[in-house]
């Protein structure tokens, strides 16, 4: 983010350069003015002043929403292949809204396409002295350019709503089978659904708009109403097809096995090991029976489903709230969790046996963390998002180099003017949305996060994110 003055008058004064002492420059056109890295937190606007992103810190930016404000979704796995890097891209997504009134509420099916952008240069080109007429309205005009050549004209939103009676607090889709989804309701009821004909009709439309009207009523595959309580942790594992666990805010976590492709069996006795609400939990990705749990009561319980309800082990993760967690498919041993009181650390689980499964621990956050999830093409990296209406991205195997970033402040001539006190690991901060709720990289689109909070969707491809991952895809 960048600082620009905000105040008509005094930029139509300079326009004119006719006053003496509005700026150093005598050229009638609008003086430079050097943007600086502004830190949420940290940094004051000043009167007459307003953030404004710079586009050129991405390959792909786009803001878009379906009506309500949406607390969860899911990206939908599709068949338009794994390592796509050619604009424009296509998405499919599922999301659960957050209506005013409970039977407002849908599950929206729906794809993004003609999502455009540009692979830009990492190190940016400082415009030619020599040029005093090169101001903001012509850098706009390149990068309008730069998208024509990866796509252009404006992302198109095909969508179709499912009612769905009350606020969905979180959704997932499942890896193997992709049009089957699940649901967590602020009623208490988990619900399966079948999207095979949703998706299928926007796989098969063109690219007109659909606005999404129309409501259609479609009854869940199962509706289980098990829980004492609402929950928000859910996740399907991606080593057993259909394999299922949720958990709740009275502490009970019960776990769903398929019996077929369309019925579960739920298991009515509860996995129970933590003394408050369950606010997310983890199927292991290599290992079938094993799971992990996080808890209001600062812990994170690891779980086999083999030897009864009780954790196989448990620790104390934060001095708060843990309220996300994410297990690293590149390093198996590795687990990401997020705290109430804004920190989030890493743990590896080789060290369970010493006692402490830190290693690393960041303070970067002021407010609450909504949601962690690892790169699912970089082992190192992961994105996080916040209250503070904040979404970063870090790569844990940075570490400060004073030489490289000596030869990369002669390259830009000190273009960059990044803060001292920044984390070396710290990649990249997204700002703009409002309320950030939850994230999720795409994993057939290297490099591409999306992100919900109360104003909306947005897709976004930071041009820094490429050169962590590797080449050859993942």
């Amino acid at each position: 983010m960048a600082r620009t003055i905000k105040n008509p008058k005094k930029a139509k004064r300079k326009n004119k350069g006719s006053k003496k002492g509005d700026g150093a420059s005598t050229s009638s056109s609008v003086p430079t003015i050097q943007p600086r890295v502004w830190q949420p937190g940290v940094d004051e606007l000043e009167e007459g002043e307003e953030l404004q992103c710079d586009p050129s810190a991405y390959n792909s930016l786009h803001a878009f929403h379906i009506g309500w404000p949406c607390l969860s979704f899911d990206i939908v796995r599709d068949s338009l292949g794994s390592d796509r890097k050619d604009f424009p891209h296509t998405v499919y997504f599922v999301a659960g809204t957050q209506a005013e009134k409970a039977s407002w509420n849908s599950i929206g099916v729906f794809k993004v396409s003609n999502i455009s952008g540009k692979r830009r240069e990492l190190v940016p080109k400082k415009s030619s002295e020599d040029d005093p007429d090169m101001d903001g309205e012509s850098s706009d005009s390149d990068d309008s350019e730069d998208e024509e050549e990866g796509g252009s004209g404006a992302p198109v939103l095909q969508l179709r709503k499912v009612a769905h009676h009350g606020c969905v607090n979180r959704i997932r889709a499942m890896g193997q089978n992709p049009h089957i989804c699940a649901s967590w309701a602020d009623s208490g009821h988990v619900q399966v659904w079948d999207f095979t004909s949703h998706l299928n009709a926007l796989a098969e439309s063109e690219t007109e708009g659909i606005q999404g009207s129309s409501v259609f009523n479609q009854a869940p595959l199962v509706n289980f109403r098990g829980h004492k309580d609402e929950g928000y942790a859910i996740d399907w594992s991606p080593v057993v097809v259909g394999r299922l666990a949720t958990g709740d805010c009275k502490n009970c976590i019960h776990l769903w096995e398929p019996t077929s492709d369309s019925t579960w069996n739920v298991d009515p006795t509860p996995f129970i090991g933590h003394s408050a609400s369950v606010e997310d939990l983890q199927w292991s990705p290599t290992e079938p029976h094993a799971f992990v749990s996080c808890s209001v009561d600062g812990t994170i319980a690891i779980w086999d489903i083999r030897i009864g309800k009780s954790p196989a082990a448990s620790f104390k993760a934060h001095d708060a709230d843990v309220n996300v967690i994410s297990w690293n498919r590149q390093a198996s041993c590795m687990l990401a969790s997020g705290s109430d009181d804004g920190t989030f650390s890493i743990h590896d689980f080789r060290l369970l046996k010493d006692g402490n499964t830190v290693v690393a621990h960041f303070k970067y956050h002021k407010y609450p963390v909504t949601s962690i999830e690892w790169s699912p093409h970089e082992a190192s990296t992961l994105a996080v998002s916040s209250s503070d209406n904040q979404l970063t991205i870090w790569d844990l195997s940075l570490e400060k180099d004073e030489e490289e970033e000596a030869e990369f402040k002669a390259q830009t001539k000190e273009l960059v003017n990044a803060p001292q006190d920044l984390p070396p690991q710290l990649l990249f901060v997204h700002q703009g949305q409002k309320d950030l709720k939850e994230l999720h990289w795409h994993a057939q689109i290297p490099g591409m996060i999306v992100s919900t909070a109360a104003d909306g969707f947005n897709i976004l491809m930071p041009s820094n994110i490429q050169s962590t991952l590797p080449s050859n895809g993942s």
